[in-house]
């Protein structure tokens, strides 16, 4: 089959992604990037970082993360193509700062995206739990080449099956007499360094919405639709966190769930209910098996966008003629995500992974502020806050997810800089 080859958004190019996406497709969409295997994976090392601070940790990630999306909203509605924070930063602040924004996000996506596979492995075969993600990646790369409409049904599904364990977790927790004991330990014992490393971890189990945003070029009416889904996906996915937190708390405490390798089967077991374990471990492993496919799918269109601007080779700009997909770009993220799956450590990947978002993140609140009245600036306050968020986030990580988050940012940029001087020598 041939191929298409697109143009460049907003400057010369004519080929487009279908416009296929409705509001309810882009908060779904939102949802399954969000509620997934964050949830089940990020409260205990967040809990080991905050102690009984795990709630107000949770509170800083979400104030952050409201800011966020109301600054990737307001430019996503001006700029409504694919790239997301990418796009964003080339138009507001120059190339070199949307580069940046979009090499952070693919790199760091692509750890995550390999966490979210080995996630899934862990769940449903620990002893082969590589393998197990490689088919996963190699499954889902499928769902995405062969159309978004596959990948929203298939999502939709995933969110409703998820929510409904995760509501069945959280009644069998509340509802237990271990509860009443437990939950005195909530208030108690956070440091504000804790807290913030907790809210840094806590913040790569929210970053999803970015991929409404990253989908702009084939969301209809993206103007009335993604300020309008971003806010709404964020805003219940929080609820969800929120309950699933407290209930966490009130059977294990802050010290149980530190410590606990399975965070929620561990608190079902806990409040009486073991026979709902096998249940909660089926539920995180399609919960992964939502962010994978959703991960996927928001790299694929950065790599798209950065491509097109020859950031990255020309030919992953191009777009499946039948399936309307960015193929190549899709294909070679599996295959990248495959081969770390079978080397990255798990919690690793998560505090590298949230380290490339906030810089992303960083990026898309300084371009907001940038933002005129008439072009729907947000108040002020708002990008200024989820500048300083990022960027104090992004630094109280642990230190060996901090230095491997410069090192990896300073090679892009250094392949940046090289790239720019090899283009000025040439006639």
């Amino acid at each position: 089959m041939g191929v298409v080859i697109v143009g460049i958004p907003t400057r010369t190019g004519s080929g487009r992604l279908e416009r296929r996406l409705g509001p309810a497709d882009a908060v779904v969409i939102g949802l399954g990037s969000m509620i997934g295997a964050g949830v089940f994976a990020a409260f205990a090392p967040a809990a080991r970082a905050a102690g009984s601070g795990l709630l107000l940790g949770l509170a800083v990630a979400a104030v952050v993360a409201y800011c966020n999306a109301t600054s990737s909203a307001r430019l996503a509605a001006r700029y409504p193509a694919s790239g997301g924070t990418y796009v964003y930063g080339r138009e507001r602040l120059g190339d070199f700062w949307g580069y940046l924004a979009g090499w952070g996000f693919v790199v760091g996506k692509t750890a995550s995206c390999a966490a979210m596979a080995l996630t899934v492995g862990a769940y449903v075969w620990p002893e082969q739990a590589p393998a197990v993600a490689v088919a996963a990646v190699v499954a889902l790369t499928v769902v995405n080449y062969t159309g978004m409409h596959k990948t929203v049904w298939l999502t939709r599904g995933i969110v409703a099956v998820v929510v409904a364990v995760l509501a069945a977790v959280v009644a069998a927790c509340l509802t237990s007499g271990e509860a009443q004991v437990a939950r005195l330990e909530v208030a108690f014992g956070a440091t504000g360094a804790g807290v913030l490393q907790a809210a840094g971890l806590l913040f790569f189990a929210f970053a999803g919405y970015a991929r409404i945003a990253t989908l702009g070029e084939e969301v209809r009416d993206p103007a009335r639709v993604i300020p309008r889904a971003i806010p709404l996906a964020l805003g219940l996915t929080l609820l969800v966190y929120a309950a699933v937190a407290v209930a966490a708390l009130a059977v294990l405490g802050a010290t149980g769930l530190a410590q606990a390798a399975a965070p929620l089967a561990d608190a079902v077991r806990a409040a009486g209910h073991p026979g709902l374990a096998p249940l909660v471990r089926a539920g995180a492993a399609l919960a992964a098996l939502g962010s994978l496919l959703a991960l996927i799918l928001g790299v694929s269109r950065t790599t798209l966008a950065i491509a097109r601007d020859r950031h990255l080779p020309y030919v992953l700009a191009a777009v499946h003629p039948r399936f309307n997909v960015p193929h190549r770009a899709e294909l070679v993220i599996g295959v990248a995500v495959a081969v770390l799956a079978a080397t990255v450590d798990l919690r690793g990947a998560i505090g590298f992974s949230s380290f490339g978002v906030l810089v992303y993140y960083a990026i898309a609140n300084a371009s907001a502020w940038t933002l005129t009245p008439v072009e729907g600036r947000p108040p002020r306050v708002v990008p200024a806050l989820g500048l300083a968020g990022c960027l104090i986030l992004a630094f109280a990580l642990p230190a060996s997810s901090v230095i491997a988050g410069i090192a990896v940012l300073a090679a892009g940029a250094a392949a940046y800089g090289a790239r720019r001087a090899i283009r000025a020598r040439r006639p």
